[in-house]
């Protein structure tokens, strides 16, 4: 299926919900909308949907304009944060539902399946009251997936589950979405998850949609400061610099050894991701002395805030590390692990690819 948006654009009185954009979603992959809470992004997933209608533009299904459809009138499946389900029907029934309104054939082979794919067989004869969050909502996506809709919208579906829970449902998901050709679109807060889906990423921010293409470029090279926010977890480290001989100098602190274009501009600010900040110093790095304000370990990494001369920032590093608060510490960048960005926000210089930062 081929789903176009032309120019949609959403307001409620006189406040916009959407500024104007297109987007067209690629068939037989994920594309994730990236953006934190009211960037737009249920709004986008309901005109998609139609279950509200686009104040401007138009929403075109194969070619054909279906703007004044209803969702009654489209072939879709849509998951929310919390989990829908028919309280009075055993979980075999609740996933069995849209195929037996569709008249389908061999239901209960089908809907074996798809509960063995996401590990809920063993509940099949029970109903939804009997089962955990997490078992809910693995039930309310067998009900979507085995609608077999072209179209397939996830809103948020895993923000209400525990950790543990979420991880593996990504994973499942990922396998799942991987071998079908269905449209899937996948609403998140969270840059892990969208990296984690990969497919494509549209980057939306108050109702606009700052960038779209492929995950891993969207995220390697973000347009702009907006996007460099939006797709960064933890936040990226954002430091004031100013052109100089050897490229960039940060201020109060070093030069990089950073190629700019000719008509940058004398104010920059300089883009580094927690993971590329490390203690041991390689070729080429350059040092950036500290002070320790915090240090917090989560699983299996260690999260080191520090005071440095060029501002606050936050190394990533791998492993279990433990420093004293108020201690010196020395962290280390690689210049060509560097964004930089120009006074206006837009993107200048992207790191190279393939620069290990461990």
């Amino acid at each position: 299926m081929e789903l176009v948006l032309d120019a949609i654009g959403k307001k409620v009185g006189a406040q916009p919900w959407l500024y104007e954009l297109s987007l067209a979603p690629r068939s037989g992959a994920v594309t994730v909308l990236l953006g934190a809470t009211q960037a737009g992004k249920t709004s986008l997933l309901r005109i998609m949907a139609g279950l509200d209608r686009p104040s401007s533009g138009a929403v075109r299904v194969d070619g054909r304009d279906v703007t004044g459809l209803s969702v009654r009138e489209r072939d879709v499946s849509m998951v929310y944060q919390q989990f829908i389900n028919y309280p009075s029907l055993r979980v075999a029934d609740n996933i069995a539902s849209p195929l037996r309104l569709r008249g389908a054939r061999g239901i209960a082979a089908r809907v074996r399946d798809i509960a063995a794919r996401l590990h809920i067989d063993a509940f099949l004869d029970r109903y939804p009251s009997e089962l955990s969050g997490g078992q809910q909502q693995r039930v309310a996506l067998a009900r979507a997936l085995a609608k077999q809709a072209p179209l397939m919208l996830l809103d948020e579906p895993l923000v209400n589950l525990d950790y543990k829970l979420r991880e593996e449902l990504r994973d499942e998901l990922t396998q799942l979405f991987a071998t079908g050709d269905t449209t899937v679109v996948y609403a998140t807060t969270e840059p892990a998850e969208a990296l984690l889906l990969g497919g494509y990423t549209a980057v939306l921010d108050a109702g606009e949609l700052l960038q779209y293409g492929p995950t891993a470029e969207v995220f390697h090279a973000p347009r702009s400061l907006r996007v460099a926010r939006a797709f960064s977890d933890p936040p990226m480290n954002l430091i004031a610099a100013e052109t100089a001989s050897l490229g960039v100098r940060l201020q109060a602190g070093p030069q990089l050894s950073i190629p700019l274009p000719a008509a940058a501009s004398k104010a920059l600010t300089i883009g580094v991701r927690a993971g590329a900040l490390r203690i041991r110093q390689r070729d080429g790095d350059v040092a950036l002395p500290g002070l320790v304000e915090l240090a917090e370990i989560s699983g299996s990494d260690t999260y080191v805030h520090a005071q440095t001369a060029a501002g606050r920032v936050v190394a990533q590093l791998t492993g279990v590390h433990y420093f004293a608060l108020g201690a010196e510490v020395t962290l280390y960048l690689n210049p060509a692990q560097v964004h930089v960005f120009d006074a206006a926000g837009d993107l200048l210089v992207a790191p190279h690819r393939g620069v290990g930062a461990s």
